[in-house]
């Protein structure tokens, strides 16, 4: 089992990496980060993320939709932003967030990368 640092750390070697959170999203609050920097503030992605993921989870109760949210895309001209829900016990309410480089990230290893990530991580 891995830590939050140590999650992060993992998430940043994925190739194409920008930076990464892990996000609170009861409270909007990143409860750690790791890269980013001027062109990416990652506490204020934190909490407009937050907004992606609250606005996503309404739209299904409104629609009737009985699943779980693996993760959600965000595609950019230069960049990808991954948004993946964690499941299991004490990570409810809680998502990893990633900001990829479009050039240089693969978008399904990205994913796969993240999944493995959310199975080792323990909160």
């Amino acid at each position: 089992m891995a830590n939050t640092e140590t999650s992060l750390k993992e998430a940043a070697q994925i190739e194409g990496t920008l930076g990464a959170a892990l996000v609170d999203y009861t409270s909007g609050m990143a409860l750690g980060t790791i890269g980013g920097g001027k062109e990416l503030d990652l506490s204020m992605a934190a909490a407009g993320n937050t907004d992606v993921v609250r606005a996503k989870l309404r739209a299904m109760e409104m629609l009737g939709i009985k699943d779980e949210i693996e993760d959600i895309l965000i595609t950019l001209g230069g960049q990808y932003h991954l948004i993946r829900l964690l499941k299991g016990h004490g990570r409810n309410g809680l998502f990893l967030y990633l900001a990829l480089d479009k050039d240089r990230a693969n978008l399904a290893m990205a994913r796969h990368h993240l999944k493995r990530i959310e199975a080792e991580l323990e909160v």
